[in-house]
């Protein structure tokens, strides 16, 4: 065989190897991708539930309930277009409150959300961008965001 040959060989081997690892690494990757969605798109019949996902909007008001003796507490997430109910054990951060962001990171199950972790805005001024873009796409962003101005809030995390 000839040197050039032996070279080209050598090249298209190491590609071939170098995509199956990509490959195989990409595969490994689909199992831990948490992917963000609103209550409209939850909402939506064709929205699967079978993959763990994170729900996003703010806690809608009078909507959470604490069972007695216990750590579990239900509540829905709304974009203020639609709403998920949620249920989630364990201790909820210090920063949960009613009318307020969050994210939940769990899975869909008849229809309730069952989360897993409960992410809270870190003050009193701050939207996650995801749950801002989650309202801006329901169009009820300037409702929202015309309610903060009044209770002065600023919205840092969200683009305007």
């Amino acid at each position: 065989m000839k040197r050039k040959h032996k070279r080209l060989t050598f090249v298209i081997v190491a590609l071939a190897l170098l995509g199956a690892a990509v490959g195989l690494v990409l595969f490994a990757f689909t199992d831990n991708i948490v992917f963000f969605h609103s209550p409209t798109e939850v909402n939506e019949d064709a929205f699967r539930t079978d993959r763990r996902f994170r729900l996003g909007g703010l806690v809608e008001e009078g909507s959470v309930v604490k069972e007695q003796g216990t750590v579990k507490v239900s509540f829905r997430i709304t974009d203020l277009a639609e709403s998920v109910p949620v249920t989630y054990v364990g201790i909820l951060p210090d920063l949960f409150r009613e009318g307020q962001g969050v994210v939940a990171e769990g899975r869909l199950e008849n229809g309730i959300f069952v989360a897993e972790e409960v992410l809270a805005k870190h003050d009193e001024n701050y939207m996650p961008p995801e749950v801002a873009e989650s309202l801006k796409a329901s169009g009820k962003w300037d409702e929202m965001s015309e309610t903060m101005k009044k209770q002065g809030h600023v919205t840092k995390g969200a683009t305007q």
